[in-house]
């Protein structure tokens, strides 16, 4: 692939993710957008049960798979590594966009906060943990998280390196603040339906799961220090710090 070729394919792909991410925030939060977790006519039980979890299954297995250093080292025989990242990004996002497609809601209440100051609290909360992952992505690398900086060093003709273990910020006080905040994100609603139940619990086991499987690429990377780090420091929540 050309230099300018691979840059524009790269910026593409981070304009859909920005898109895609920042839709979830109105998909999850019934906010913005046209088709949110509880905003379109509530079909057969059965059925969006289904095609509510195959949708959940089949973002999370992509996301998961594509993400493993063994995938990537079969991947890029196929696809050029400078775009590989910007790659798992785009269709990262595309998977997300047609999961808020096909998304069936199910509006049945599970539980409902009438109090003003809790919801208020709880709406707090949906944006703390908004606000809290996409800080964390400029506290690593936020370019090279989004594949950008793989693109750019290609366009300029130098050699990519990977980021250097670092501990900054949140990162000192839990391992994964990404994942805590979308956590706190998809949970903290003052109205629980039923569809946005299992989208929070689809989203939990994704998370929990997935970061076992990153946990053991970041091993393999980072070795003894990753170890260290994951012996003093919790994996989500910033609960007392560890001897």
């Amino acid at each position: 692939m050309g230099r300018s070729a691979a840059l524009i394919y790269g910026v593409i792909a981070y304009a859909v993710s920005l898109f895609s991410l920042f839709y979830l925030v109105g998909f999850v939060g019934n906010l913005f957008v046209p088709r949110s977790i509880n905003s379109v006519l509530e079909g057969p039980l059965g059925q969006a049960l289904a095609i509510d979890t195959c949708l959940l299954a089949l973002f999370a297995l992509q996301h998961s798979v594509m993400a493993r250093q063994g995938f990537k080292q079969r991947w890029t025989r196929i696809v050029p590594p400078p775009v590989e990242r910007s790659t798992y990004v785009f269709l990262s996002s595309l998977l997300l966009l047609f999961l808020f497609w096909q998304w069936r809601p199910i509006l049945s209440v599970v539980w409902e906060v009438h109090k003003p100051n809790l919801q208020l609290i709880l709406e707090a909360l949906f944006w703390i943990g908004w606000l809290i992952s996409f800080h964390s992505t400029f506290l690593v690398d936020h370019l090279d998280f989004f594949g950008l900086r793989q693109v750019y060093l290609y366009a300029r003709g130098r050699e990519y390196a990977a980021p250097r273990f670092k501990m900054p910020d949140l990162y000192q006080y839990v391992r994964h603040p990404i994942m805590m905040g979308l956590l706190v994100s998809f949970w903290a609603t003052p109205v629980m339906t039923a569809g946005h139940l299992l989208f929070a619990i689809g989203m939990t086991v994704y998370i929990l799961i997935g970061i076992q499987l990153e946990e053991r690429d970041l091993l393999s990377a980072y070795g003894e220090a990753y170890r260290e780090y994951r012996r003093r420091v919790w994996m989500i929540f910033p609960l007392p710090r560890k001897k």
